[in-house]
Order: C-alpha cells, then structure tokens, then sequence
C-alpha cells in the first residue's frame, strides 16, 4: 500500500505541475460590448466603426429593406437571414454597421466572423443561444471553394442542421456575387435538358445556388451613376466640414477634382467618394 500511495503522490505533483503549464480558461465575454470579433472567442471591439443609415446615399431600396428586417429582428418578430451582393463599395457591409448604430440602444449586437472562422459557427451559436441581446454574425467579402470547411458551416448555420438557429440570431453576409462561389465554363456540360425541352442545372450548379438561396433576403447593389457619385462626396464633405465653394464658372471647386479621383480609381462609389472627402477636406479645411 506505501507504494501505492507514494505512486499516486507522484501521479497527482506531476498533473499539478502539467496545469501550471495550461494557459488559463478564457474569461467570459464582456457582453457590455455592442460589437465583438471571434478570434477563437468573442472580443470586444472596443472603438466600434459608427457610420448612421442617413450617411448612406443612393441605396434608399435596400436600406429600407434591411432597416425594417431589423427592425422585426429587434422585436422578437420572424427575421430573415440577409444576403447583400453587388458592386464593391457601394454600401454593403457600411449598411450593416449603421443598422448597429441604429438598434444598439434596443438591444442588438454584431460579432464579425472571417470566412475561415466559420467553422466555428455552431460554438459562437451555443455562446449566444438564451442571451437577452439579439445578434446578427457579420460575414464581410464572403466567397467559398467546395472543398472549406467554412462553407458547409455556413450552410448547416443557415437551414440544413439537427439543431435549430436560437431566435436571438440572424446571419448578414456581403459577397461581390450572389451565388457565393466560382461558377466554371465546365459545369455546363452537366446540364441537362429534358424531352419538353426543359433545362435542369447539374448537381455541381444546384450546390452552389443552394447556399445562397438559404438567405431569405437579397439585397443587390448596383455601381453609382455619376449624380449619385457626386451627391455623396458632397455629403461626405460637408460632414467634415469643409464649405463648398464656387467656382467663377458658378459650379462648386470640388466637382471636378472628384470626377478625376474617380476616373483614376476606375470606379464611382461610395468608399471613392468617402476617401475623395477625406482627401479634399484634408487639404483645404481651415482655408
């Protein structure tokens, strides 16, 4: 028996000295936050990116939408998932902050999840599940091959797993295309077409429309016209403060120079316009 105790003394300084080792258990979320990141846990983000719904110009179709999707979501009502897809910088991940900055005060929280942290979906899921708070998981820029880990997470989140959504969470993703994955010139050789003359997609096209169809709400987003281009780097200027000047040829200084800002960037959006705002301010604020 003495060396039978003396083995277990031994056994229990050894699996002491093995926990020393353990990096501690990690503390609980700080759920005073309004916006979190999950970095293998759910961290705050401490200076939240504040843009309101009203900044948002040119997109009066789909802020509508996804204000009022929220505003059901907030309220305990049946909300949709929502995908936003369309041109870069025209709004769409801008739009999901500002329905934040709208809803905070009533309850609602984002955690931002990188494509490769999908994965991970069922655990933040069970994080939130019971909380009072309402949750949308932002996935920003989203696109898969087949063979992620993170695409089959995403799609059992949505609509295909034993284990329900908690009602306290929703999914916002953006994506530049709708159907989230690259579609190949191959897959059309496995179409087919029926006696009545009718098309049938193949598997390998059904698969990747599938992921997206499990987002109840789209969203489209559309490059800006050269008006609505204009119209928000004068909104954005006066936000900063800068007076909008005439020219002698009565038209305000900045136009010109923001059409050439955009000429170079090869794009008219509203991040162009935002980074020409920043720019022109900049340089003339104070004059």
């Amino acid at each position: 028996m003495q060396g039978l105790d003396t083995l277990i003394s031994r056994l229990e300084l050894l699996v002491a000295r093995a926990e020393a080792l353990l990096p501690p258990p990690p503390a609980p979320p700080d759920w005073n936050a309004v916006a979190f990141r999950w970095r293998g846990r759910l961290e705050p983000v401490r200076h939240p990116h504040r843009i309101r719904l009203a900044d948002l110009k040119g997109v009066d179709e789909q802020k509508a939408a996804i204000e009022r999707n929220t505003r059901q979501f907030v309220a305990g009502k049946p909300a949709n998932n929502v995908l936003l897809t369309g041109a870069r910088g025209t709004g769409k991940s801008s739009l999901i902050k500002a329905v934040l900055d709208k809803f905070a005060k009533q309850g609602l929280r984002l955690i931002e999840v990188d494509r490769n942290d999908l994965v991970n979906l069922p655990e933040i899921i069970d994080l939130v599940a019971g909380r009072p708070e309402r949750f949308i998981v932002f996935c920003d820029d989203l696109s898969f091959e087949a063979s992620e880990p993170g695409y089959k997470a995403l799609k059992s989140a949505l609509d295909g797993s034993i284990a329900g959504a908690p009602a306290n969470l929703l999914i916002y993703a953006t994506s530049n295309r709708r159907h989230l994955m690259p579609e190949r010139f191959a897959e059309n050789r496995e179409t087919v077409h029926g006696d009545d003359g009718e098309i049938h997609p193949g598997e390998t096209t059904e698969e990747k429309v599938s992921l997206s169809e499990r987002f109840g709400l789209w969203l489209s987003f559309y490059p800006f016209d050269q008006d609505h281009y204009l119209d928000i780097c004068a909104h954005w200027l006066r936000q900063l403060g800068v007076a909008e000047d005439s020219a002698p040829a009565g038209r305000p200084q900045w136009r010109q120079e923001a059409l050439q800002w955009a000429l170079q960037r090869g794009s008219r959006s509203g991040r162009v316009a935002w980074q020409f705002a920043r720019d022109f301010a900049g340089r003339h604020s104070g004059k």
